[in-house]
């Protein structure tokens, strides 16, 4: 399907194209792209212009550029303009302008990227979602997400991050927003702030793009909810609160925790919901009361978004499981929960809740004890209390349920330090360190769960994990 051809695309930029094209996608990475997309030769770690040929070659309908490259030709189906990413906004921009999609920006300190996928599940079958498949919640994953929007796009999500002040704004305004909402506030990136304060009111940019009279969905579980109040009156939302506080427009009531399901129960404005969902968590239950409330203030069906969220499985890298099949143990296996992507002291919290109510098997392997292990890595970006916070993991009540806890990383000492003998497994000075040794640590029966700030590289033992399945 015709995503973008090269007379909107100078419409939209300014630029010059070369030739005439049409394009189905959009992509920023030669080793990711398919036929007929555009490639946006950015600027990062690497210039994309030095990858333009090779995008061509496997088939880019047209390169965006602000230069002709060194080894392509003239003639080769280019648009031309003053900088790359500021044309990349000015197409995110005209895709927005050009679709009547509802538009759903979610931010928060935790959750954004469980969220969207949420929304994704829940709205797929009242009309046509579009969402980006990653997290591209950035400077650049924003509007490239909204480039890639096709016209007849029912429903949007755009996930919106930041690490410092005055980010989320011009992201959210590009979005246009129709609903807006704030998973929560949290201890995150407090290198760049002074406070929690400041955090909320950096997460209230959102409400910065959203449309008059648009759904502002908010937590109203935590200290800041009034910083986010004041933010969404002052734009003049419409303000919808979700939690377990009395009051709460989508309150909720219980949440039962299984070993891969949630089953809850809540009010929407004072009338009885139940729905299920196929990933256990509290915190899982509480992210679906916002999307249930999103979807309603986008137009959906509410019964049609609680029966799509049984279907809602925890993405890859935060909450997703897998069962190993031990390859030196004939019909035995172990549980994986993968939370490697990211980590800050409320979603560790709250991974280790859902590790604590996890069910290992007994009788089954060398121990003949199922246990339920931890994996941890650094939680980055905590500035200047960080020893003192992951410290502090060590009071949280799931705790005394997990068995125990390995950590790897500087940072991570201060957690190995304070825990319970009892509790304490092999501290790593480095993910690496820990990934060559899990082979030693782990049994049948056991269910372990992966957790660690991206940079912590907690990813590494995941995948050594994942070697032990039986092939």
């Amino acid at each position: 399907m015709e995503l973008w051809n090269s007379k909107d695309a100078v419409l939209a930029t300014g630029g010059r194209s070369t030739t005439d094209w049409v394009a189905n996608g959009l992509s920023i990475d030669t080793r990711e792209i398919e036929q007929g997309d555009i490639f946006v030769a950015l600027k990062d770690q690497r210039d994309g212009h030095d990858f333009v040929a090779q995008a061509l070659e496997k088939g880019a309908a047209a390169a965006l550029v602000s230069r002709i490259p060194d080894g392509v030709s003239p003639n080769a189906p280019l648009l031309i303009v003053d900088d790359v990413l500021s044309a990349l906004e000015d197409m995110a921009r005209f895709a927005r302008k050009r679709t009547s999609a509802k538009v759903i920006g979610v931010t928060g300190s935790v959750g954004k990227t469980g969220t969207k996928e949420m929304l994704r599940t829940a709205l797929m079958g009242q009309g046509r979602v579009h969402a980006a498949e990653r997290s591209f919640n950035n400077h650049w994953g924003v509007p490239l997400t909204l480039a890639r929007m096709p016209e007849n796009t029912d429903f949007a999500v755009i996930e919106i991050g930041m690490n410092h002040p005055n980010e989320i704004t011009p992201l959210a305004r590009m979005a246009d927003l129709d609903v807006a909402i704030v998973t929560t506030v949290a201890a995150v990136h407090m290198a760049a702030f002074k406070d929690v304060d400041e955090i909320a009111h950096a997460k209230a940019e959102i409400f910065d793009g959203l449309r008059k009279g648009g759904a502002a969905i908010i937590n109203i579980d935590i200290p800041t909810t009034k910083i986010l109040q004041d933010g969404a009156v002052n734009a003049g939302a419409n303000l919808i609160g979700f939690g377990q506080t009395a009051g709460a427009d989508y309150q909720l009531q219980d949440a039962i925790i299984g070993n891969d399901t949630t089953n809850v129960t809540a009010t929407a404005f004072g009338d009885p919901i139940m729905f299920k969902l196929s990933a256990p968590g509290k915190h899982l239950a509480m992210n679906a009361l916002a999307v249930l409330a999103a979807a309603v203030g986008a137009g959906g069906d509410l019964a049609m978004s609680m029966l799509a969220l049984q279907e809602f499985t925890a993405p890859s890298g935060r909450g997703a499981r897998q069962t190993i099949e031990l390859a030196n143990i004939d019909g035995a296996s172990l549980e994986l929960i993968d939370e490697s992507y990211n980590a800050n002291p409320t979603s560790m919290g709250a991974s280790l809740d859902v590790l604590a109510a996890s069910q290992p098997v007994d009788n089954v392997g060398r121990i003949r004890k199922g246990r339920r292990i931890a994996f941890l890595g650094d939680m980055l970006e905590l500035g200047p209390k960080e020893h003192e916070m992951h410290a502090e993991l060590a009071q949280h009540d799931a705790i005394a349920q997990v068995d125990i806890i390995h950590t790897a990383g500087a940072l991570m000492q201060s957690l190995h330090d304070a825990l319970p003998v009892e509790k304490r497994g092999t501290w790593f000075a480095d993910a690496q360190q820990m990934a060559d040794k899990v082979h030693q640590l782990l049994d049948a029966g056991d269910v372990v769960m992966v957790k660690g700030s991206l940079g912590s590289r907690l990813a590494l033992v995941v995948k050594s994990i994942q070697k032990l399945q039986y092939k």
